[in-house]
C-alpha cells in the first residue's frame, strides 16, 4: 500500500524521499526491519494472551530429558510469524498486481488456517491427534492444485532464458534475447544445459502433447507442497530447530528470487530470467524477519511453540517460493534437514512394520524418530542438536548457491 501512496506523492507533489519506495532493495530492507519489530515487540503480547487463554502444549512422555518441564508452554506461536509477515508485505510490497506475491499471501493464510485447526482440536477438543491426517493432506493438495493451476495458466507467469538457443529457438536461431513465454521449464542442478521442460515427460504422446503438460506439472506441484510442509512439521520438535533452519532456507531462496528477477544478474549467471519475480524479495525478507523475531522467544528454553499453525505455514511458503523461482529440484539439497527428518520417520515406520511382519517383533533403525529425537536419546542436549543442525543447514545453503555456477 505504501508503494502506491509514495508513488502518488512523488508524481503529484514531488515529496522529497518518496522515490525511495520505487527501489526494491529499500522496500525489502524496510520489510525485514518492520517484521523484526513486530515479532519481538508484539510477540510477548501474543504469548501473554495465549497464557491467559491457557493455550498450552500437551507433552507426551517420550522419555526425553527435560521434556515434561515444557508442558503448558504456550503454543500456536505461528500466529506471531504470520502476523509479522503479512503486515510488512501489505505495507511495502507491490502485491496488488503481482501474482507471485498474491500466491504467497494466499499460501500463508491457507496453511495457517489448516495448522490453526489442527492446534485448536488438540488444545480445546483435548484430542492429541489433532486434525485428521486425511483432512490435513486434503488441505495441502487443494493448495498445491491452486498454486500449480495458477502458475501454469496465469498469463503473467512467464520467463525468459538468457541463452536464447535453448528456450527461444522456436523464434530465432540467433543468440538474442527472446520474448516472454509461457513455459514449464525448471532448473536441474549440476548440469551444463540445466533446463528441464516438464512437457518433455509426455512428449511420447505425439504432436500437441505439450498442451497437456499441466497433467504433469500440477501433480508435481502438489507433491512438493505436501512433502515440504510435512517435512517442516516433523522438524518442529525441539526449541528453535524449525525456526532457525527455515530462516536459512528462506533467505537462500530470497537470493535466488532476486537473481532470477534481475535481468542483469540473471544474464551474468546464465540462468532463467523470471519477470516480476524480484518482488518476491519483499515477502521473503518479511518472512525471514518474522522467523528470526520468533526465535527471540522460541530459542532454548522456549517461551512459546509455533505449533502446526507455524510449521505447516513455513513448509507451504518454502515450497511455493521454490516452485516460483524454478528451483524445486534443489529442495532435497537446500531443505536437507527437512528431508532427513522425513526420511528418518519413513524408514523407522517402514522397518518396524517389515520386521514385525517377518520376525513377529518390530525393530527400529533409530532410537527414536524424527532424527532430532534420536540424538536426544543419545544424550545430546537439545541446544547442541539445534546449533549443529543450523550449521548443516548453512553448509547446505552454500552448496545450493554453488549450483548457480558449477554445472
Amino acid at each position: 500500500m505504501l508503494y502506491y501512496l509514495f508513488e502518488y506523492l512523488e508524481n503529484e507533489y514531488q515529496v522529497p524521499g518518496a522515490g525511495l519506495f520505487q527501489f526494491l532493495t529499500f522496500r525489502a530492507a524496510m520489510a525485514i526491519l518492520f517484521s523484526l519489530i513486530i515479532a519481538t515487540a508484539y510477540g510477548k503480547r501474543v504469548i501473554l494472551f495465549l497464557q491467559r487463554k491457557q493455550i498450552g502444549e500437551t507433552i507426551r512422555d517420550l522419555g526425553l530429558e527435560g521434556q515434561q518441564q515444557k508442558a503448558g508452554t504456550p503454543t500456536m506461536g505461528g500466529l506471531i510469524i504470520i502476523m509479522s509477515t503479512l503486515i510488512p508485505v501489505l505495507l511495502f510490497a507491490r502485491w496488488w498486481d503481482n501474482i507471485y506475491v498474491i500466491l504467497l499471501i494466499v499460501t500463508t493464510i491457507w496453511m495457517g488456517l489448516i495448522g490453526f485447526a489442527d492446534d485448536y482440536i488438540k488444545i480445546f477438543k483435548k484430542n492429541k491427534k489433532g486434525l485428521k491426517g486425511r483432512f490435513k493432506v486434503l488441505g495441502q493438495v487443494v493448495l498445491g492444485l491452486a498454486v500449480g493451476a495458477t502458475l501454469y495458466f496465469h498469463p503473467e507467469v512467464t520467463m525468459k532464458d538468457q541463452d536464447s538457443t535453448m528456450i527461444t529457438a522456436r523464434y530465432t536461431v540467433e543468440k538474442v534475447e527472446g520474448p516472454e513465454i509461457k513455459s514449464t521449464m525448471t532448473t536441474v542442478p549440476f548440469f551444463k544445459n540445466n533446463e528441464l521442460d516438464y512437457s518433455r515427460l509426455i512428449s511420447w504422446a505425439g504432436e500437441g502433447a505439450k498442451d497437456y503438460a499441466w497433467l504433469i506439472f500440477i501433480p508435481i506441484v502438489i507433491l512438493i507442497v505436501t512433502a515440504v510442509s510435512n517435512g517442516a512439521n516433523l522438524t518442529d520438535g525441539i526449541d528453535g530447530l524449525a525456526g532457525g533452519t527455515s530462516a536459512i532456507i528462506v533467505l537462500t531462496l530470497g537470493i535466488f528470487a532476486w537473481v532470477s528477477g534481475n535481468t542483469i544478474v540473471s544474464e551474468y549467471l546464465n540462468i532463467m530470467y523470471i519477470p516480476r519475480a524480484g518482488e518476491l524479495l519483499v515477502f521473503i525478507t518479511a518472512f525471514t524477519g518474522a522467523l528470526v523475531g520468533f526465535l527471540w522467544y522460541n530459542a532454548y528454553p522456549a517461551q512459546v511453540f509455533m505449533g502446526d499453525t507455524g510449521s505447516l505455514t513455513i513448509g507451504g511458503v518454502i515450497a511455493v517460493i521454490a516452485i516460483i523461482v524454478r528451483k524445486e529440484l534443489l529442495i532435497p539439497l537446500l531443505c536437507g534437514i527437512f528431508f532427513a527428518e522425513s526420511i528418518s520417520v519413513m524408514l523407522q515406520v517402514g522397518y518396524f512394520k517389515y520386521t514385525k511382519k517377518k520376525l513377529g517383533e518390530g525393530k527400529r533403525i533409530f532410537l527414536m524418530a524424527p532424527l532430532h529425537h534420536h540424538y536426544q536419546k543419545k544424550g545430546y542436549h537439545e541446544s547442541k542438536i539445534v546449533t549443529r543442525f543450523w550449521i548443516i543447514g548453512i553448509l547446505l545453503a552454500i552448496v545450493t548457491f554453488v549450483t548457480l555456477k558449477v554445472r
